[in-house]
């Protein structure tokens, strides 16, 4: 530390014995990386590549009654180093995708929803950023701005304090929502990998 006070005192260095004096960690990335909890939550989602598997709704929410009758199906279908996507399919309804990102504060779900020609519902891309380390097992996502600002565009002011949740273990993934007076939760068993399913809509 002396040595670089004094170098920065003589003002015939200039630029370049300022270089030089600088310690080295300050040209290190300025990104962070991920705490261990979040990267090993990644990896535990990213281990199932390829893999799809059945889930059941273990919320009891009257509003989820639809989800009840329809066969649920999660599909790990696509990975990289820094992104997941994962179809989430409601018996014949594909429009929905989970992307898992990681950012440089940590992971950010956003959902993905198309319509069967593959367009854009109005409704999309909707999610938030962890505003925690959460655990290896869990990490939560409460909404971020442009999800509020979406939602009150398209009537769904009820939704602006969403929070999406998801667990996994390694014989559970659950996906969750909670916001008051709402809670939906549904359960994928990953013991038993299933079927592939179709592409999802617009990701053929």
């Amino acid at each position: 530390m002396e040595n670089i006070m004094k170098t920065i005192t003589l003002p015939r260095l200039g630029i370049v014995g300022l270089m030089m004096a600088t310690p080295a960690f300050a040209y290190a990335a300025t990104e962070p990386a991920l705490t261990i909890a979040q990267e090993t939550f990644f990896n535990q989602l990213a281990s199932h590549c390829g893999k799809a598997f059945a889930g059941k709704v273990v919320s009891t929410d009257s509003a989820d009654a639809a989800f009840r009758d329809k066969a649920l199906v999660m599909h790990v279908r696509e990975c990289s180093d820094t992104e997941l996507k994962i179809p989430f399919h409601v018996g014949d309804d594909h429009s929905r995708t989970w992307v898992i990102t990681k950012t440089a504060q940590g992971l950010r779900l956003k959902h993905d929803h198309r319509h069967q020609d593959g367009t854009e519902d109005k409704v999309t891309m909707y999610g938030g950023d962890t505003a925690s380390v959460g655990s290896s097992q869990k990490q939560s996502f409460p909404i971020d701005q442009a999800s509020i600002d979406n939602f009150m565009q398209n009537g769904l002011a009820q939704s602006v304090t969403n929070v999406w949740h998801m667990e996994v273990t390694p014989s559970t993934f659950s996906y969750l929502l909670t916001r008051e007076n709402r809670h939906f939760q549904v359960d994928f068993d990953l013991s038993q990998p299933q079927p592939l399913p179709p592409a999802p809509w617009g990701h053929e």
